[in-house]
């Protein structure tokens, strides 16, 4: 469907983009990520660059296979699972004290939740065929002719 080929393209650009800017410059967005993970970092990694450095290349990958159409409903769980954590550590309006941006934080974390209903959207789609379920059920009943 023509619209899975140009939807599917905007939406992950926002992550190819973003992703390759935090690969390349980790640096400026770990002092946010520090707010989410503290002193944690998960296992291998060093320091909160890192971090931020491998959740960049993790969207830039899931982003152009989204983007490509492969395997487009696991790459959409993946930006999807890595935008909750960006989304809580990049604009955290709920700590400004200036309203100006305190308001414009609060629209960057509602154009977060609106792409992460996209990527739910995407996650969730089918491209028409009928679900595990459906066809989990269908067989019984095929196999069971008695129901």
């Amino acid at each position: 469907m023509l619209a899975r080929r140009v939807a599917r393209p905007l939406l992950a650009s926002i992550f190819i983009f973003g992703g390759a800017d935090a690969a390349q410059n980790p640096e400026g967005k770990a002092g946010a990520a520090d707010k989410v993970l503290g002193d944690w970092t998960p296992p291998g990694l060093e320091n909160t660059a890192q971090v931020v450095r491998v959740d960049g290349m993790v969207k830039v990958g899931a982003g152009v296979f989204l983007a490509l159409g492969r395997m487009p409903r696991l790459s959409s769980l993946v930006l999807a699972a890595s935008l909750v954590p960006t989304t809580l550590a990049g604009h955290r309006f709920w700590e400004e004290t200036d309203p100006q941006k305190a308001k414009a934080q609060k629209l960057q974390l509602l154009k977060n939740a609106s792409i992460l209903g996209g990527l739910l959207l995407a996650a969730v789609d089918i491209e028409g065929r009928p679900s595990v379920g459906w066809r989990a059920r269908h067989a019984v009943a095929e196999a069971n002719p008695l129901t």
